[in-house]
This record gives structure tokens, sequence and C-alpha cells, in this order.
């Protein structure tokens, strides 16, 4: 899906079940285009932690990913510190990692650009 284009400018699309669970290659092909996050829980989530200088500045990314989450129809999971905030994301209808598990990391990480 993502083949064409960066993944920060593609958008998700509605997964289909475990049939849009990524496979071992694709995963290894996908992560370096996603730097600085981490595959977890055995490879069914990826993971990345934000710093940032203050508190005003965190709940700002915060909300710039709340608001990219609403529009791509793709949530992570938050844990919202005072100077940094760790994103995980996975898919839950997949069964562990779908391509727009990185299309929404690619864009988490922009928002820091």
């Amino acid at each position: 899906m993502t083949d064409l284009i960066p993944l920060v400018q593609a958008h998700c699309l509605p997964c289909k079940g475990r049939e849009s669970r990524l496979s071992g290659a694709r995963l290894a092909e996908l992560l370096p285009q996603v730097p600085g996050w981490e595959l977890v829980e055995d490879g069914a989530a990826i993971s990345r932690t934000f710093r940032f200088g203050n508190y005003h500045e965190t709940m700002a990314f915060v909300n710039a990913l709340a608001w990219t989450a609403h529009r791509e129809d793709h949530h992570p999971d938050l844990g919202v510190h005072y100077d940094h905030v760790v994103v995980r994301y996975s898919t839950h209808d997949a069964g562990g990692l779908s391509e727009n598990d990185f299309i929404c990391a690619a864009k988490a990480s922009a928002l820091t650009e």
C-alpha cells in the first residue's frame, strides 16, 4: 500500500482482520522508515518516547497527535508525563501491526520535525 508514497503522506485504510497483520519481512521493510521507533511486545506493537522541554510542549504534541489520530481514524496508546510522551501503536483488529501503525508513527514523528 505505501510503497509508492512516503509513509507520512499515506492515509490509513480500514483493516480486514488478521489478513491486515504484517509479516516479519514487511515489518523489517517498514521499521527503518520510522527512525526512533522500536518493535515491542514480541513484535506486536511499535513504540517511541518523545521528549519535550516542559509540560506545555508535551501537551501541544499530545493535542496535535490526537488530531492526527482523529483524521486517520487510528488511535495510539499514550503514556503522558510532564516532559515526555510514550506512544504505542498496534492494530487490535489485525492482532498485531498493520501498515496503519507505521503510517501514524511517521505522522507522529513529523509533528516534532
